[in-house]
């Protein structure tokens, strides 16, 4: 009789006695194969890539893609509202991003970004204000993780920063693997919502990247449709991660002192590596990974992946890959970190990765002249992880000083 083997399947269970690590079964797929079939939480297949050169090689592949030919039949990730099944039609999806990209770039060039260091770093100051003027014990997260990169991609979009509580509910709801229906209900309430600041920018424009997409409509064909979309899609993306970086960040030095010791040295000489260090090291999900379909029969090593197969690259994984990062699980302020690919690679290079790169520069290269005595004060083994998410991270970080 033929044994079938059980697929390991998403989300993975985490290693209680490590919280900076990744999930165990993703270094025990990668020791087998690059590609191996999982299963995944919305009861679907399909194929895992996991180390480094595989998944570089599929970020630079356009036979993989966004798009499905057929939507109805693709496998899904999970039972979420985003990121976890196809958007858009296979024949327009290059020239759909590619449009997009040329929209959205300029409001992510690297002047523009330049010009927003003097406000960011005086949110993160008023936001060091609050913590200190809270509890002590507080909480980071709800102090400065969560509030810094909301309101500094509401800025960004000109969104009014005082909705951020609503993007809080909108944003956790949209990614809940617990309840599907609610979190479609919650995608579709914040696309509503950009409708509605359609409206307002097209009769009082100003200077932000909402007006400039409604001022391009005309010349660029866009439908309000898409604007609506690319909107939610920035204010999720530009946050969600950020958040999830601080937090996880933060985590990583307070349990490191003799890599915190070294930034707390040094911030200037140390940050930047520093960052990317913590950019390569943080794993926010036990599912962090990103969804994708072939187009076309796709070669990976020995394996061709059928087109229409749902592939997931998990990218947490991929920056602990032995054969690239020298004993990869070990966090090293001074190691050079910049091959990571966090904000993925090539043609899917994400946008906003200078924004976020500024965020995490300002508060980590300011938090322990502010805070030197900063720690932990909650046990390792009390940390809340939100694994009932998609895009995971803590719930809280509770922080003496």
């Amino acid at each position: 009789m033929t044994e079938v083997q059980e697929l390991a399947r998403l989300p993975f269970p985490r290693d209680p006695d490590d919280v900076n690590g990744i999930a165990p079964t993703f270094r025990a797929l990668r020791s087998k194969s690059p590609v191996v079939r999982v299963g995944t939480s919305a009861g679907d297949e399909g194929w895992l890539v996991t180390r480094y050169g595989e998944v570089k090689q599929l970020l630079n592949d356009p036979r993989l893609g966004r798009s499905h030919a057929h939507p109805e039949r693709a496998a899904r990730v999970a039972n979420a509202a985003v990121l976890t099944g196809p958007l858009g039609k296979p024949e327009e999806e290059v020239a759909t991003r590619t449009r997009f990209r040329r929209l959205l770039s300029p409001a992510f060039s690297a002047r523009r970004v330049a010009r927003l260091k003097t406000g960011v770093e005086e949110l993160v100051s008023q936001l060091y204000d609050g913590l200190e003027s809270g509890p002590n014990p507080g909480n980071f997260h709800e102090a400065l993780s969560f509030p810094l990169p909301v309101l500094v991609i509401c800025q960004l979009l000109g969104v009014p920063g005082e909705d951020r509580e609503e993007f809080r509910r909108l944003s956790a709801g949209s990614t809940s693997l617990d309840d599907v229906e609610a979190a479609k209900a919650a995608w579709a309430e914040l696309n509503d919502y950009m409708y509605r600041l359609i409206d307002v920018k097209r009769k009082n424009p100003a200077e932000d990247v909402f007006s400039d997409l409604v001022a391009a409509q005309e010349k660029e064909g866009l439908e309000d449709a898409e604007i609506a979309r690319m909107a939610s899609g920035i204010l999720f993306a530009g946050h969600e991660t950020t958040v999830t970086r601080l937090d996880l960040g933060t985590l990583l030095l307070l349990t490191h002192p003799e890599q915190r010791a070294k930034l707390q040295a040094d911030p200037r000489g140390h940050i930047q590596s520093a960052v990317e260090e913590i950019l390569r090291m943080a794993a926010p999900s036990t599912q962090d990974v990103l969804p994708r379909y072939a187009h076309e029969d796709i070669q990976v090593g020995d394996l061709t992946i059928p087109e229409g197969d749902l592939v997931l690259l998990a990218f947490t994984a991929t920056n602990r890959d032995p054969d690239i990062f020298s004993d990869p699980n070990y966090f090293d302020i001074t190691r050079d970190s910049t091959q990571h690919l966090a904000f993925g690679h090539g043609p899917r290079f994400c946008l906003g990765s200078g924004l976020a790169r500024l965020e995490l520069q300002i508060v980590f290269s300011t938090l322990f002249e502010r805070f030197p005595n900063l720690q932990l004060a909650t046990e390792l083994d009390e940390l809340q992880f939100r694994d009932n998410t998609l895009t995971g991270g803590l719930s809280a970080l509770h922080v003496r000083w």
